[in-house]
């Protein structure tokens, strides 16, 4: 099986930068990031710091988010804020960017929060517009983007794939772009009360990208109660074949032994 690690949410205790090397250093050919600066623009100086430190370490960038503003301060994404329309449209062309540089081909776009005072309509239409905009522009890198339901934030309105499905349909249908795909994070779908067994058996084939964490807790596999490698084993043979992402919160001193554990117990 192939995985690529989350080097926003694991590998914390290294600086951002030292991450892609800590992860071939354990055994991995591969990485994601969440956006790794806190602007939508950075300075290019710290875009070509970032491109270096993955391309020094031998890795593949699998996997890029889109800024998604003040993550710590609780912002789940631009797409569907209205009046941060020119910093998105900002961000896609450094997001373009070090695809181009790294041969990155998946991009999650966070679909942003519900606004006080704000029509959800309009925000749905404006997600429209948005995605179809980043659709577009990461197509010329033979991408796709990525729409993710999200737990832990009550104002996040994709909840369930369902949620997200509906939207990318919109893409679709009102703009004709089609390289948007549902980011099935199994922990999130689970801990959101989705039925993942339901989802995987009727849209795997069109998975975008997987990422796994347990639950309860969002640790490692085998730290709670999720029938993660059932689902993987099922979303495979349903025909998702990309990599997995690993995209949780290490809770022991090896955040990655569980995978040599699983191997002897396969």
């Amino acid at each position: 099986m192939s995985y690529t690690v989350n080097a926003s949410i694991l590998l914390t205790e290294l600086p951002i930068l030292e991450r892609p090397a800590a992860a071939k250093a354990a055994g991995f050919d591969a990485v994601e990031y969440w956006w790794p600066f806190s602007v939508a623009v950075p300075a290019q100086d710290e875009v070509d710091a970032f491109v270096a430190a993955i391309q020094d370490a031998g890795v593949q960038l699998t996997g890029l988010n889109f800024f998604a503003g003040d993550m710590p301060g609780g912002d789940r994404g631009l797409v569907s804020w209205v009046g941060r329309e020119d910093e998105f449209a900002a961000n896609i062309d450094v997001v373009v960017e070090i695809g181009r540089r790294l041969g990155t081909q998946a991009f999650n776009a966070l679909y942003g929060n519900r606004i006080e005072g704000v029509d959800p309509q309009a925000q749905d239409d404006l997600a429209v517009k948005n995605l179809a905009a980043a659709g577009r522009a990461v197509a010329e890198l033979g991408g796709i983007v990525l729409l993710e339901p999200v737990s832990g934030m009550e104002t996040y309105p994709l909840k369930t794939a369902a949620d997200a499905l509906a939207i990318i349909a919109r893409v679709k249908d009102e703009e004709g772009v089609d390289n948007i795909r549902l980011l099935a994070d199994f922990y999130h779908l689970a801990v959101n009360g989705d039925d993942v067994a339901a989802v995987i058996a009727g849209h795997a084939a069109e998975f975008g990208h997987i990422q796994i964490a347990d639950a309860p807790g969002r640790g490692e596999p085998g730290t709670g109660e999720l029938p993660l490698a059932q689902w993987i084993a099922d979303a495979q043979a349903g025909g998702y074949d990309g990599v997995i992402g690993l995209e949780y919160k290490a809770t022991q001193a090896d955040p990655f032994a569980w995978i040599t554990t699983a191997a002897a117990q396969a």
